[in-house]
This record gives structure tokens, C-alpha cells and sequence, in this order.
């Protein structure tokens, strides 16, 4: 079993620098979870704690039935894919891929069959006598997870391998990445910043700030339903505007907007909550408000435009018939809307 299990994990250089606090997290068997959040969120400590890089403070950490807390980091059965690629570079393709288990003292035999099948897989078997130096991003980056493979582990850390390369050569090795998950078919734990990653690859997301989970759940629940304000602005984009509970519905922009009684229920005696809104649902329609376009961007088949509603800076998008400049009139439905209490953060309806 590659289960991982993180209880009350804590990690602190002094009293008042605490970089984990109090983290409770139980990774399946075979699951790719990605830890997600801004710089400094603790998500790469996390993983060098899982790794045995770095020190707990406090709390557990088990692979499998076993606590892995004073067990060194060769002897935990993970492979850790770093985000410089940690290469020798004196050494070719083939050396780099087979080194972990030269180092075990492995049968020659065996090591060269194993490089060579994860070579296959990786499309590396024309490389393998090449140093590093002769490839480009997504070969270096490719031989690091080879390395990783060819020790068969338990559990594969990844700390942030693609932020290194381009953005076409980005989406690549995410869908590459996603496949070897599939056919290792073992316990992949990502961190990334990337909120694009996080989504298209994660069975999991877990969205960490300031060394505590905001958030455990599917990419769709995290970008539909998320938690709180700062899940719902770190992942996706999202448009946050003040509104006031009336009788006749939710008034915000000179406009109101109707609401249901089950929903009005929901509010109980709030005389004002932050509407969420993804640019995607503010849409052409019904007229609700209308607004200056400021500044827009060009995406092709669609036009993201940016504007102020009550000084809350917002965008849609919508199809590219509008120029900057212009007033767009935009409409809105309850259906669409996010509410969170104003005080705390908190999403009313989670």
C-alpha cells in the first residue's frame, strides 16, 4: 500500500515562525494529489517533510502502516523529482537514470534493463549517451522523472517540475506526467503554484495558505464550490462585489437582483454579504447594470473585459464584438452566484 498520512503535522523555526500549522491530510492508495498555493504557503516544506529533507516539529507522517518520522530519507521507499532537475552533469543519460541503483549495488544486468524500459517509456532510448547539457528542458526534465521511475517506489514527490519550461512544452509534459501516473499506477503527490496544473491534473486539489488547508477536494468542487474568498480568488479567476440583502433581492450597482425565498433563508440576519462571480457567468443577456469597459485582452474566440462595479475591479468574458471604451451591458442570474459571509470569508452555502 502508497497511502500517505499526515497527522497533525506542525513545523516551526522559532515561536513566532510557524511555517505548518497543524496539517491533517490522508492521501490514498494510487492517488495523484497536488498541493496547491502562493509563495511561502508551505507546500514545499510539506514535501520535504514527507521526504525526510526536513525535520517535523511535531505530529506524524506514514507511508503505507509505517510511521516514517525518524526513518532516513532512502529508507521511506518515495522518489523525489525536483524542480531543477538535480542532473549530474559529468554523467550521461544513461548514468544519471541508473545512479540510484548503482548506488544500491544493484546487479549490472538489472540496471541495465530497467533504464532501458523506463528510457522506452520516456522516448529517451536515442539520449541515453548524451549528457545533459545536449537536451533541452523537457529531456532534463524527463531524465529526472526517469530516475525517479526506475527504483519502482511507493510514493513520487514532485516539487514544481515544470515551472522550469515553456508554456507549449508545459501543457506536454503535464499530459506526459498524467499518463505515467496511470501506468505506474502508484501515489503521486504535486506541488505547484499553478492553478492551471492544479486543475487539469489532480484527482485531489488541496489549497494551502500560510502553512494551513483552506480546502480538500475534486477540481471541480474547488472551482465551483470553494470554501472561502481566498480559494475562490487563488483558483480561477473571480470577480468579488459587495452587496446588500433587501426585500426585493441582492442590490449592488444601482441594480437588484431577484432572489428565491430558500435562498434568502440562507442568509438569516446578514444585512450584507460578498457575491462571487466567475467571469464566465457574467454574461450578454437580459440587461441587469451596465459598465465602461476599461481594458481588454484578446483570447481568440473569446474577449475577456475588464471594468469597476461600486469599485470592485471585475471582468467577463464574452465574444470579441466590443472595444475598450465602450459600455457593455452585462447580466447575472442568483443560479451563478457565490455568496460568502463578509465578516469571515466563509462560503454561506458550503
Amino acid at each position: 500500500m502508497s497511502n500517505v498520512s499526515l497527522k497533525n503535522l506542525c513545523k516551526s523555526y522559532d515561536k513566532s515562525k510557524v511555517i505548518i500549522n497543524n496539517i491533517n491530510l490522508e492521501i490514498a492508495d494510487k492517488e495523484f494529489i497536488v498541493l496547491v498555493g502562493a509563495s511561502g504557503c508551505g507546500k514545499s516544506t510539506i514535501l520535504r517533510m514527507i521526504a525526510g529533507l526536513e525535520e517535523i516539529t511535531s505530529g506524524t507522517i506514514s507511508i503505507g502502516d509505517r510511521v516514517v518520522n525518524n526513518i532516513h530519507p532512502k529508507d521511506r521507499d518515495i522518489a523525489f523529482v525536483f524542480q531543477s532537475y538535480a542532473l549530474y552533469p559529468h554523467m550521461s543519460v544513461y548514468d544519471n537514470i541508473a545512479f540510484g541503483l548503482k548506488m544500491r549495488k544493484t546487479d549490472k544486468k538489472i540496471i541495465d534493463e530497467k533504464v532501458r524500459e523506463v528510457a522506452e517509456v520516456l522516448d529517451l532510448t536515442q539520449y541515453l549517451d548524451r549528457k545533459p547539457k545536449q537536451l533541452s528542458g523537457g529531456q532534463r526534465q524527463r531524465v529526472a522523472l526517469g530516475r525517479a521511475m526506475v527504483r519502482n517506489p511507493k510514493v513520487f514527490l514532485m516539487d514544481e517540475p515544470l515551472s522550469n519550461l515553456d508554456a507549449k512544452l508545459r501543457v506536454q509534459m503535464r499530459s506526459e506526467i498524467k499518463k505515467l501516473h496511470k501506468k505506474l499506477d502508484t501515489t503521486f503527490i504535486y506541488v505547484t503554484h499553478d492553478q492551471t496544473e492544479a486543475l487539469t491534473m489532480g484527482d485531489r486539489i488541496v489549497v494551502l495558505d500560510k502553512g494551513v488547508i483552506q480546502q480538500v477536494d475534486t477540481p471541480k468542487n474547488i472551482y465551483s464550490n470553494p470554501s472561502n474568498t481566498f480559494v475562490a480568488g487563488f483558483i480561477g479567476q473571480m470577480n468579488f462585489i459587495e452587496a446588500e440583502i433587501t426585500d426585493e433581492g441582492l442590490k449592488f450597482a444601482d441594480i437588484v437582483v431577484p432572489i428565491s425565498d430558500s435562498i434568502k433563508e440562507k442568509f438569516a440576519n446578514r444585512k450584507a454579504v460578498t457575491i462571487g462571480i466567475r467571469p464566465e457567468n457574467m454574461t450578454y443577456g437580459e440587461t441587469r447594470f451596465t459598465v465602461d469597459v476599461e481594458i481588454s485582452e484578446m483570447l481568440g474566440s473569446e474577449k475577456i473585459a475588464y471594468f469597476d462595479i461600486q469599485g470592485s475591479k471585475c471582468s467577463a468574458k464574452l465574444s470579441p464584438d466590443f472595444e475598450i471604451g465602450e459600455k457593455i451591458e452585462l447580466s447575472v442570474t442568483p443560479e451563478n452566484m457565490l455568496f460568502f459571509d463578509k465578516e469571515t470569508g466563509k462560503n454561506i452555502f458550503s
